[in-house]
């Protein structure tokens, strides 16, 4: 079975590529793809897979904006981690989804819907309209509970300078501190105020307001100055920079 990954956090692709070692589906991996314009180009210039895995949120956008770039004629395995009411308007375009983080039964629910539809699934450019209206509406979040000690305290977003991810672990740093935050990046992210923060790489969320300073970086990238760094280096990837000046210039 030919599958293609689209995925942008590498624990993701590993936790994925085990449970379907657990659940016996034999694979041949294709390949792992982490942004919306590799993603593109793959689909035009290949051959449709049996099956594709793939993220909401990819490291320069929506994985929607890719039907809207080029035609996939492959069936498709959401995997998100939105809140239950945003999805379930492409319940039915899609082949399955999965929440994160994955569990075994649900993955082995979404290949036997697979294995027993056989069939390629598209979606049209009025689902993807609601769709991507659909996930950007804002959150509202105020704080975050973070490790303090043997307990915990809530963060402010208010507070928040930037969060990165080392090791696994999730870190808030505000002017003085550093917390520990028991969520992903990426689940994290989709619940701030995405006016306010920005998500510059795999690893690093800044928001607007600690940034003092951006040059240019190597390969068309800008490195950012920002208050209280804590000995990190904020460097905007490739495919999000044009956004990332988008964002500030709003």
């Amino acid at each position: 079975m030919q599958i293609l990954i689209i995925e942008d956090e590498i624990r993701a692709v590993n936790q994925l590529q085990s449970m379907l070692k657990a659940c016996d589906f034999k694979i041949d991996l294709l390949q792992i793809i982490d942004t919306v314009e590799d993603a593109v180009l793959w689909f035009k210039n290949n051959e449709a897979p049996d099956l594709v895995f793939m993220d909401i949120q990819l490291a320069d956008g929506l994985s929607f904006e890719i039907f809207q770039k080029t035609t996939v004629k492959a069936p498709i395995i959401f995997t998100t981690a939105f809140d239950q009411y945003a999805i379930q308007a492409f319940k039915v375009n899609s082949v399955d989804y999965l929440l994160k983080p994955i569990q075994k039964d649900d993955l082995k629910s979404a290949l036997d819907k697979f294995l027993q539809s056989n069939k390629s699934s598209t979606l049209d450019q009025t689902t993807l309209k609601q769709l991507l209206s659909d996930l950007k509406v804002p959150v509202e979040r105020e704080g975050i509970l973070v490790k303090s000690g043997n307990g915990f305290v809530q963060l402010k977003i208010a507070d928040l300078l930037y969060c990165y991810s080392e090791d696994s672990i999730t870190f808030g740093v505000t002017l003085d501190k550093r917390f520990i935050i028991e969520e992903t990046i990426d689940d994290l992210y989709t619940t701030l105020d995405q006016t306010k923060f920005f998500k510059i790489n795999r690893g690093q969320i800044v928001s607007k307001s600690c940034i003092s300073k951006i040059e240019p970086y190597f390969n068309h990238r800008v490195i950012l100055f920002v208050t209280n760094p804590r000995d990190q280096e904020f460097i905007v990837s490739r495919p999000k920079t044009s956004d990332f000046k988008n964002w500030m210039n709003q």
